[in-house]
C-alpha cells in the first residue's frame, strides 16, 4: 500500500503535527505522538471535507490530510488482495510446488492456479520449507528455471524462533545470485520472500 503524509492529527488524547505511514498491515502515526493502529481495527473510516476521520480500539482519530483525505479513506477502506493476488497466481498460472504445503490459507493460494505438470511448464515456483539444506537443493535442481527468470517464493515459518528465518533465506539465495523482489505475508504463522534471477551465474 505504501502512503505516507505530514499531517496535523488528534488520536484520542493526542494531537499534534504527525508523519503518518501506511503500509498492508497497519497505520502508524510519529512525531508530536506516536500511536499505531491495524487496519483490521478501523471502523467507520470516511473523509469528512479534508479531514479523514475513523475509529481505532475506542480512540476517536482525527488526520488533516487536505485533499488526500478521500484517497486515503478509499484506500483504507478498499477490501485486502488475497494471497493468491499477492503471490501472482491467477487460474492461468501453473505453478511448481517444491515442499510439504501445511498451511490451510497457502494451499488455498495455490489451489487458485494449476499444478504444473511439469517442472518445463511452470509459470512460478513455490518452495515451503524450513531447512537450509533442502532449499539449497531446491535452488540446484530448479537452476534452469531460475535462469530463465521463473520466479521462486520461498514460504518458510516467521518469528524470531523460526528453523530458518528471513536472514538465512536471503543470504542463501543471495549467495546463488537471486535477488529478493518482494515480502507477502502468508498466515499468521509463515511468511513468503520472493526471488528472481538477475545475475547470471
Amino acid at each position: 500500500m505504501g502512503r505516507e503524509a505530514r499531517c496535523g492529527a488528534t488520536w484520542g488524547a493526542h494531537s499534534g503535527e504527525v508523519t503518518i505511514h501506511l503500509d498492508s498491515a497497519e497505520l502508524t502515526a510519529r512525531g508530536a505522538f506516536r500511536a499505531r493502529a491495524s487496519l483490521a481495527s478501523l471502523r467507520d473510516v470516511r473523509a469528512d471535507g479534508d479531514t479523514l476521520r475513523f475509529r481505532s480500539d475506542g480512540a476517536d482519530v482525527a488526520l488533516v490530510l487536505g485533499p488526500a483525505a478521500t484517497r486515503w479513506a478509499a484506500a483504507l477502506t478498499k477490501p485486502p488482495p488475497s494471497l493468491a493476488a499477492k503471490l501472482g497466481i491467477t487460474n492461468s498460472t501453473r505453478v511448481l510446488v517444491e515442499g510439504s504445503v501445511d498451511d490451510n490459507t497457502l494451499a488455498a493460494a495455490l489451489a487458485a492456479g494449476t499444478r504444473a505438470r511439469t517442472a518445463a511448464d511452470a509459470d512460478l515456483v513455490v518452495a515451503r520449507t524450513d531447512d537450509a539444506g533442502t532449499l539449497a537443493r531446491i535452488v540446484h535442481y530448479r537452476r534452469a528455471l531460475l535462469d530463465r527468470r521463473i520466479p521462486l517464493w520461498v514460504v518458510y515459518t516467521k518469528g524470531k524462533n523460526a528453523p530458518l528465518g528471513e536472514t538465512a533465506v536471503r543470504a542463501l539465495l543471495r549467495e546463488q545470485g537471486l535477488t529478493d523482489l518482494k515480502v507477502a505475508a502468508v498466515s499468521p504463522a509463515l511468511t513468503a520472500l520472493l526471488f528472481g534471477r538477475t545475475v547470471r551465474r
